[in-house]
Formats: structure tokens, sequence, C-alpha cells
């Protein structure tokens, strides 16, 4: 929950201090996708407010949508904003480092781990799947947008 914040804020604070532009650079980078994802999946959940798993042997409320403006809250429902942000600020890192497989393969392994743990708990695998969609636009989208703004240290 803290990560989004705490990440982008470290290498944004760390790079202007040390004086390394590519390091702040991609702590803006990475904060405005988990922004970006943030706001994009609590308006879809504003407008489609979803019931969570009770994990009630037996009982499917797996369909049970409130669509229509703030009837289920920004917090609840589909699709997962933890899976969203995580998915925005991995593709992101990994739209701005091609040539580091490494490093791609730690932010994508971040954001399924996080994906995967809250399908297991609060959310449906379903609301997984969109927050990691959704989440992979946008960081299809910032990582371009930033990649031709890159320091060269």
């Amino acid at each position: 929950m803290f990560l989004p914040v705490l990440v982008p804020a470290t290498f944004i604070i760390s790079g202007s201090i040390g004086s390394h532009k590519r390091m702040s650079w991609l702590g803006w980078a990475i904060g405005q996708a988990a922004l970006l994802g943030w706001m994009i999946s609590s308006v879809y959940k504003c407008f489609t407010g979803r019931a969570h798993p009770e994990h009630k042997v037996g009982e499917d409320i797996s369909q049970v949508f409130k669509f229509g403006f703030d009837r289920g809250g920004v917090f609840w429902g589909w699709p997962s904003s933890h899976t969203t942000v995580a998915f925005a600020m991995a593709v992101t890192v990994v739209m701005l480092f091609p040539k580091r497989p490494l490093l791609k393969w730690l932010a994508l392994a971040y954001a399924f781990y996080i994906g995967i743990c809250v399908s297991m708990t609060i959310h449906w695998f379903s609301d997984f799947a969109a927050g990691a969609m959704i989440g992979s636009v946008v960081g299809v989208v910032v990582g371009r947008s930033f990649r031709p703004q890159s320091p060269s240290n």
C-alpha cells in the first residue's frame, strides 16, 4: 500500500540530492504511472462497485455488481487498484529499461505477486485480470511518454 508512494518519492529525493537525474526521472515516471493507475481504477470502481469475495463455501456472489454512481464506493470492487498500480509501475519500468532483463523480470514478478495475493484475499481473479490489463496500458503510455526525456546519468 505504501510502496507506490514511497518508491517514487525515494527515487525523486535521492536523485535530486545526489544529482542523479536518471534516478529522479525514474521516480517521476513511476510516480505518474502509480497516480494514473489509481485514478483510473477509482473512476471504474465508482461506477462498477462489486462485492468482495466472502470465502464462504457454496456462496457465489461473483456477479454482484452495483452499477451506478458511487453505489459500491471507490475503494471496493472491480478492478483491483493494488494490481492496477503495481502493473502500471512495473510496465513503466519495463518500457524505460528494455535492455535490462533482470530488472524487467523483477518488476513484473512484483506486479504479479501483488495481483495474485489480492485475488486470493480481497478480490476476485477477474478483478486482478482487469487491473493487470488497465495497469499495463497505463505503464505503456507513461513509459513511452518518458522515454524520449531520458537523462544521460
